[in-house]
């Protein structure tokens, strides 16, 4: 599992950008990219083109010319993709079937952490990263520090203007919103919110996955308490306040809630993200449960960007283009995750009926409202100082 993938990833709470049916986009979602070679004046523009300094298909004469470009290659360099974690390992394969690139995934258990440290430490080395799937405040610090090469994908208009630079260094490409999952055969009576995990009925139930000051989920079930208790996207002392209580009334388990916590009754109540709780919890737990709270609607989304040091840049630059047609947002939601071009392909009528109505419903529809990296940093301040009065 890639639990700790991410100290924090981007962030959402019920707020302005809905991604729900009738949402509009200003352009149409692509189909899957072409798999066929280019022509010869497309194959002319990739062979003049620095893949490197591409900022968009436009620059190797469209998609016919990356593809030909990213098919000399021949080799994508990915990290910490778990085969089981968003469909990855379904995703991969049909890339690989599409056009004949070999995929490296380096170090697939790894962190974000080791992402970075990855981009750093092979610099130059025909085995660096070519593009990488961070948590948000890693895109934002490997922004900074000018690790991402800037590019546009096709559909960059269907990505939410909140969830993406404007200059196309980062974007985000797929989440799932804070959940309360709970096996029905020990849990009597089904919860339905933060609040409703207060009832003396879930004594020494309930659980997130790990610490918040270190990982990434766990941090986001203390910023969807806060949202349910008062607080705000400034202001998650609430949900720490919210946890203090629950171990106060001992509900809290102040451990690391896992599958196998689950499935042992340890920890029969866990709180974590929702598509994580589909594919890490259900699979091992009858009749497994899962809720989105009605009194915190709280999302999160990981990032893509390409590094600016790639040693396959067309490939990597093809792959992006591939996970944000829709046959590659399509494959997120086979997943169980929830792609971020979603609004723009209900819109379009081309996403996947099925699997969307599978998701867990989200009270209200859901919404997209983003946090400011000030904000981040306070609330992850703020974690770091009080969670101790919690776990001490």
């Amino acid at each position: 599992m890639r639990a700790s993938k991410a100290i924090v990833a981007t962030v959402a709470a019920v707020g302005s950008i809905l991604l729900a049916a009738g949402c509009s986009s200003s352009s149409s979602s692509s189909s899957s990219p072409a798999a066929g070679g280019a022509s010869s004046t497309a194959t002319g523009a990739a062979t003049s083109v620095d893949a490197s300094t591409a900022t968009s298909a436009a620059a190797f004469g469209g998609m016919s010319g990356l593809i030909a470009a990213a098919k000399k290659e021949g080799q994508l360099n990915v990290i910490t993709l778990p085969s089981n974690w968003a469909n990855y390992g379904a995703i991969m394969k049909a890339f690989t079937a599409m056009y004949g690139i070999h995929i490296t995934d380096a170090n697939p258990e790894g962190s974000s952490a080791n992402e970075i440290s990855a981009i750093n430490e092979l610099k130059g080395k025909s085995s660096a990263p070519d593009v990488v799937d961070v948590g948000s405040s890693f895109a934002v610090s490997g922004d900074a520090s000018g690790l991402w090469a800037p590019y546009k994908v096709a559909t960059w208009n269907d990505i939410p203007a909140a969830a993406k630079a404007a200059n196309g260094d980062y974007y985000a490409d797929y989440g799932g919103y804070v959940a309360i999952g709970y096996d029905p055969s020990k849990v009597k009576v089904a919860p339905t919110s933060f609040k409703s995990l207060l009832n003396p009925i879930y004594k020494n139930q309930v659980a997130i996955d790990g610490d918040p000051t270190q990982t990434g989920s766990a941090f986001a079930a203390v910023y969807a308490a806060a949202l349910a208790n008062g607080g705000s996207l400034s202001n998650i002392a609430p949900g720490i306040a919210y946890f203090k209580q629950l171990k106060a009334v001992g509900n809290f388990v102040p451990t690391e809630g896992t599958p196998a916590t689950v499935q042992s009754g340890a920890t029969p109540l866990l709180i974590w993200w929702d598509y994580l709780l589909a594919s890490e919890v259900t699979p091992v737990v009858k009749g497994f449960k899962i809720v989105i709270p009605s009194d915190a609607q709280y999302a999160g989304y990981y990032d893509q960007a390409i590094s600016a040091t790639a040693p396959d840049p067309a490939a990597a630059r093809l792959w992006e283009e591939f996970l944000y047609s829709t046959q590659g947002q399509n494959l997120f939601l086979g997943g169980e995750t929830r792609p971020i071009e979603m609004s723009a392909m209900i819109a379009n009528g081309t996403i996947n009926k099925t699997e969307e109505a599978a998701l867990p419903t989200v009270p209200g529809g859901g919404g997209l409202d983003l946090p400011t990296t000030a904000q981040n940093t306070a609330a992850e301040n703020v974690v770091t100082q009080q969670w101790p009065s919690v776990s001490g």
